[in-house]
Parts: C-alpha cells; structure tokens; sequence
C-alpha cells in the first residue's frame, strides 16, 4: 500500500497532468469553462497516468525480453527537456510506421553534438526538439539496429510515455532502470497504480 507521502506526490502529478490536458483540449476543441472543469475532474479522480503497452524484441534486451513483454507507461504532460531525460526508457512512435510503437533508450537530446564512430560520417548537432534513440542489446550490431542509427533522429513529440515497469513473464518482472531524476518522479506513480495482477492478465506470453 502506498504511503501518505507518495499518495500526495501522485495527486501532485495527476493534478499537473490533468489540467495540462485540459488546456491542450481547450486551445485544439475551445471548450467552455465547464467542459474544462469537467475534463479536469475526470482525469484527476478516475482517470490514470499509466498505460500497459504490449511489445518484443530483443533490440531492448536485457530490460525487455525476446518473447512478450508488458510494460507500464508513464503518459507524459509534456515531452520535453523537463519531463524526459538522457537514459529514460521511452516509448516513441515509429518513424517508419506511424500506428506502431517502439521502446528505446534516450541517449542524447537537443543541442547535443552527435559524432560518429565512422569517419566517413560528418558530426552534426541535434536540432531544437529532436532527440536521439538507441537500442539496448550491445550484442546486435548498429548497421542492424532498429534506432537513430538507422532512421536517424525523432521528434520528441513523437515520445508518448516513459516505461515504468516491466513484466517479462509472471515470475520475472521489475521497475525498469531509467535516469535518477526520472526514476524519484515515477516512484509515487509505480507506488499507487502499478498492478501486477493486472499486468500478468494482459500478459501475452
């Protein structure tokens, strides 16, 4: 059970995420003022601020497994440079097809210069709100890796949450390592809404 503490710290993040929710709704929709108390009583006492998202692979090996795994995600108020961080494991559209799904590592932001290990390739800086993904598998090979190695850098818009837990069967499961900042933020979030049991149920394995 979740402590006074942490109880407190998650209806600070619900609150945040509620009515930044809200506002986005307002200026896309141009709510009235009671729609967007509505909308932000809604989120705030029934809805969540975690997902369960369904994946494989081995490019995220050893955090995800091979076979199925179901992770909880983290959605996000906004993506940026406060919400996410240089070793969050994020779960991103992909450039390629659009309705799919990926799970990488955040390995360099906006601003960050990128240089190759090959020489034939030039150093670049990554521009205003791109950032750059890798695969965690040391042992597949970068030409072969499906990340920014390969297609190259993403928008952080496309980031759509940051895994928070990892079920990879129903006797191997655990919070998934991610950046120390990032990691104190979701601990409140992995103490109220993480449920193993309901993990293990939308389990594909």
């Amino acid at each position: 059970m979740a402590s006074i503490s942490n109880w407190v710290r998650y209806m600070a993040h619900k609150l945040e995420y509620s009515l930044t929710l809200s506002l986005k709704n307002h200026t896309r929709e141009k709510l009235s003022e009671r729609e967007l108390i509505g909308i932000v009583w809604k989120n705030l006492f029934y809805g969540r601020i975690t997902y369960l998202h369904s994946g494989k692979g081995q490019e995220m090996t050893p955090t995800m497994g091979t076979n199925d795994n179901t992770l909880l995600v983290r959605k996000l108020p906004y993506v940026d440079t406060r919400y996410v961080f240089v070793g969050d494991a994020v779960v991103l559209k992909d450039p390629n097809e659009t309705n799919k799904y990926l799970v990488r590592r955040l390995a360099a932001l906006e601003g960050s210069e990128m240089i190759s290990s090959d020489e034939k390739d030039e150093p670049f800086v990554l521009e205003k709100d791109q950032c750059w993904v890798v695969a965690e598998n040391k042992e597949i090979k970068p030409k072969e890796a499906y990340d920014s190695r390969t297609f190259g850098p993403v928008s952080m818009s496309d980031i759509v949450g940051r895994a928070i837990y990892c079920l990879r069967t129903a006797v191997d499961h655990g919070p998934v390592s991610n950046s120390e900042f990032a990691m104190e933020e979701d601990s409140p979030i992995l103490a109220v809404e993480l449920n193993v049991d309901e993990m293990a149920k939308d389990h594909k394995a």
